[in-house]
């Protein structure tokens, strides 16, 4: 079997979506499909690949990259052949994001070719994994932070993380630059939202690396540590390691990141060195399938926990492989009133994640990712491939 090559669709969904402090129902997006395809007819694919794992899909210009620059790379690769096509695509400066689309889809071709679920083929150590409800941003004031996890906690949750307001102010309820920091606000919200679930609901903050002093990471730590809180994450912008250095010495609350840092599983090796965080933090569009299960074993070897980041049916097979000491959670979400998350999408023929009444999420059991897409819809929503500037050849003549 030989790659012969990739193929990108892109098509319109409406999804609910949540956004300054209002649901934003019916939103329009460009969804993507990215399949790679076999000479013997054997294929695999990945969901989107740009920005909230698999709910938006790549830009044109990254479509552009896997069809007309990594297509012809790999023709003719064996495409079981994954960590030489990892090791070789990681060496090309591709994208992250695009590095791990192709992985994906090569992971996803290899469970439907061998009949299994991935995360059998990497070792399956577990079928259920925790699910902790991931709020959207500027969600409101701290009343309606409150109320939210306190919804989510009669709907059998156990867990719940607070996402802060970013580009919007609380107080004016209007679009704002990030800076400056709504401390006084984070704090609130943070009290509200513990007075509102107890103290057996575990509470995780992630104020998206929004405090730009040292000084405000470590006042709102202190009061996390007060709350009782379970981890803190990306408290800072993530270029700033000795920061975190100095953070992760000062608070006794986990601090958890690097979320958006980019370097895949080699920019977490040097933070575990350094020792600039407690937990580390890794998603399948920071190297693939392959890079978070590399990033996985070298936590486990330190000793160091390593959650996934975001949702989605690749981060699902991942927790599938490995075990709740390294890899504890998942997250469910991004969960605001009048989103709809429980929703089927019109493209697939069942959800990625539902939740049971006991707050667990099941790993997908069908063949590769566990996609059961709906092609008609699909197809009837295709839209034009969009026009960019043609990639620079390979061989230039």
């Amino acid at each position: 079997m030989k790659i012969t090559g990739f193929e990108v669709i892109p098509f319109e969904v409406s999804v609910d979506r949540y956004g300054l402090g209002e649901a934003l129902p019916g939103h329009k997006v460009v969804q993507t499909l990215t399949r790679v395809l076999t000479d013997d007819g054997a294929e695999g694919c990945y969901l989107g690949g740009h920005f909230h794992g698999d709910q938006d899909g790549l830009l044109p210009g990254e479509q552009a990259l896997i069809t007309q620059f990594a297509g012809p790379l790999l023709a003719g690769r064996d495409p079981f052949d994954r960590e030489y096509i990892w090791q070789q695509l990681w060496l090309s400066k591709l994208p992250e994001n695009v590095v791990s689309v192709i992985d994906l889809a090569l992971w996803d071709l290899a469970g439907r070719v061998t009949g299994l679920p991935v995360h059998k083929l990497l070792g399956g150590a577990r079928n259920q994994v925790k699910a902790y409800a991931s709020g959207v941003n500027s969600l409101g004031l701290p009343e309606d932070y409150a109320a939210h996890a306190a919804d989510c906690q009669r709907r059998g949750y156990r867990a719940y993380k607070i996402h802060n307001a970013i580009y919007w102010d609380p107080g004016t309820r209007q679009f704002a630059p990030p800076r400056p920091s709504h401390i006084e606000w984070d704090i609130e919200t943070c009290r509200a939202v513990r007075a509102a679930v107890g103290e057996e609901m575990v509470l995780m903050y992630d104020p998206w690396g929004t405090y730009n002093t040292y000084a405000e990471a470590l006042r709102v730590g202190r009061e996390l540590e007060r709350l009782g809180f379970y981890w803190y994450e990306q408290p800072m912008p993530e270029y700033r390691v000795d920061a975190y250095v100095r953070l992760a010495e000062e608070l006794t609350i986990p601090i958890c990141s690097p979320e958006i840092a980019e370097g895949g599983l080699y920019t977490r090796a040097e933070w575990i060195l350094r020792r600039a965080s407690d937990i580390s933090r890794i998603d399948v569009l920071r190297g693939g399938i392959t890079g978070a299960m590399k990033t996985a074993a070298l936590c486990e070897a330190f000793g160091v926990r390593c959650e996934l980041h975001m949702s989605g049916f690749g981060n699902l097979q991942v927790l599938g492989a490995t075990s709740e000491d390294v890899c504890e959670y998942y997250e469910r979400g991004l969960l605001g009133p009048g989103v709809d998350y429980d929703a089927t999408p019109p493209y697939l023929q069942a959800p990625c994640d539902p939740l049971s009444p006991d707050g667990f999420v099941t790993v997908p059991q069908g063949p590769g990712l566990g996609y059961q897409l709906q092609w008609d819809y699909i197809n009837q929503h295709r839209l034009p491939a969009a026009q960019v500037e043609p990639v620079a050849p390979l061989h230039p003549r």
